[in-house]
């Protein structure tokens, strides 16, 4: 078995009095997508800059291993093998976009001719070409955030930290730049991606974990963290009486709401459980003219293991 990607183990660090990572454990198999969430504040862009050699973890830290080199012995043969693009931009807006990706190349060493090769394809890769030659304060929010990470591929890295990338960019921005992190997975990288926005961690990622006050407070997938929270149910419109009446009947346990001749049933929203709804349905001879499915989200999740209150807002899709 090869080694992961990232693999970190009883991860600390502290500022002053401030535990800021309380012994965090951290495995990101290669050519996968690995999210961070947590609120403001609790450690997310600490663990990477720990991981991408920013930053020294406490000494009663654990062993870091990133692209198979041990941090404390072979840090600069890790460094070789990681990109990052931090949450405020690294570009230059003094000089153009091509000039920018250039300095990059000069600072991994890059053969002028190879450098050149290398940032020409990086430009047309991003749609940057257009911009090249223009000044990067120019760029819009989002062409400065595809700049930055362009950037951080010249030296063609294996493990990509990207640290909060869509924040500040318009939706439009945001839905281009997954596309983009996707890419970078689909070429063989492997990308630890911390976001506040839980519907990119929901998009993206293979497995999530949740900070909070130093700690994992819980991870897996998408899926398998929704299965942590309770409340997912099924619910069935009628709009005939004698109908919602025999469905009542044979779904035992449902609640009743007479006056809206509905039904509500706990469910996990897995396709089991909805068979054997309409299953025994179908065994009564009865049609429900509407159902409904909610299912916990990761708004559910995040707010639920971080200790928040879980906004009133309508979570239902007609299946």
């Amino acid at each position: 078995m090869t080694d992961p990607a990232i693999a970190a183990y009883g991860l600390r660090k502290s500022y002053g009095d401030r535990t800021v990572l309380d012994g965090i454990d951290l495995t990101v198999p290669e050519g996968t997508i690995f999210s961070l969430l947590g609120p403001n504040g609790a450690g997310k862009t600490t663990a990477v800059k720990i991981l991408s050699t920013l930053v020294s973890p406490d000494p009663d830290s654990g062993p870091i291993r990133i692209g198979g080199h041990d941090l404390a012995t072979h840090a600069q043969d890790a460094r070789a093998a990681i990109g990052v693009t931090g949450q405020f931009s690294a570009v230059d807006g003094l000089i153009t976009g091509e000039e920018n990706m250039l300095l990059m190349a000069d600072l991994h060493h890059l053969p002028r001719a190879e450098g050149q090769r290398v940032v020409a394809g990086l430009l047309e890769r991003f749609d940057l070409t257009a911009a090249a030659g223009k000044p990067a304060s120019t760029y819009s929010g989002g062409m400065k955030r595809r700049l930055d990470i362009a950037m951080t591929l010249v030296g063609g890295p294996r493990i990509i930290f990207l640290d909060e990338p869509t924040t500040g960019l318009d939706p439009r921005s945001r839905h281009t730049m997954w596309g983009i992190i996707r890419e970078l997975v689909t070429d063989g990288a492997t990308v630890f991606l911390t976001t506040q926005y839980l519907e990119e961690a929901d998009e993206l990622a293979d497995r999530i974990a949740v900070l909070h006050d130093g700690r994992i407070a819980a991870e897996g997938t998408a899926g398998e963290l929704k299965r942590l929270v309770p409340g997912g149910h099924v619910r069935l419109r009628f709009t005939d009486p004698a109908a919602y009446r025999s469905a009542a009947a044979v779904l035992d346990g449902a609640a009743r709401d007479d006056e809206a001749l509905a039904l509500r049933l706990p469910s996990d929203g897995g396709q089991r459980d909805l068979r054997s709804v309409l299953d025994r349905l179908d065994a009564a001879g009865v049609e429900a003219d509407e159902l409904t499915v909610h299912t916990p989200d990761l708004d559910d999740v995040f707010f639920t293991l971080t200790g928040g209150v879980v906004p009133d807002r309508p979570k239902e899709n007609v299946r």
